[in-house]
C-alpha cells in the first residue's frame, strides 16, 4: 500500500521557524538603530535650518541698510523657540560670540541627549 501524504514534518516547522527567529534576532534592532539615526539626521537638518534663518537675517540687514546687525539682533529675529512645524521642539539661545540651538524632541519623540549645533556671529562682512 502506498502512501500519497502530503504536508510538512514537524521538524520542517521548527527549522523555519528557528529560522525566522533569527531573522527577527537581528532585523528588529537594526530597524530600530534605523530609526534614531533619522532621526538625528532630521534634527540636523532642523539645526541647518535656524542657523539659515540667522544667516539670511544677517545678510537682509546688512544689504538693505549697510550696517551690521548686533548678535543681539539675530537671535532676536530668529526667536528663542523658532518655529520649525510641530516635528520640532527647538530651542536657539545667545552662546559666547554666536549661539546654541537644540533640539528636544522630533516626531513627539524625545531626543536624549538633544541634539545641538550652533551659529556663529560672522566677524568679517
Amino acid at each position: 500500500m502506498i502512501r500519497n501524504q502530503k504536508g510538512f514534518t514537524l521538524i520542517e516547522i521548527i527549522a523555519v521557524l528557528v529560522i525566522l527567529g533569527i531573522l527577527a534576532a537581528v532585523a528588529v534592532p537594526r530597524y530600530i538603530d534605523l530609526q534614531n539615526e533619522a532621526r538625528i539626521n532630521a534634527a540636523q537638518g532642523a539645526i541647518a535650518e535656524v542657523k539659515s534663518r540667522a544667516n539670511q537675517y544677517y545678510a537682509i540687514k546688512l544689504l538693505r541698510n549697510g550696517a551690521v546687525p548686533t548678535a543681539a539682533a539675530v537671535i532676536a529675529s530668529v526667536t528663542a523657540t523658532p518655529d520649525l512645524g510641530d516635528d520640532f521642539v527647538v530651542g536657539f539661545a545667545a552662546s559666547g560670540s554666536g549661539a546654541t540651538i537644540s533640539v528636544t524632541e522630533v516626531k513627539g519623540v524625545p531626543m536624549t541627549p538633544a541634539v545641538e549645533g550652533s551659529w556663529i556671529y560672522p566677524t568679517n562682512p
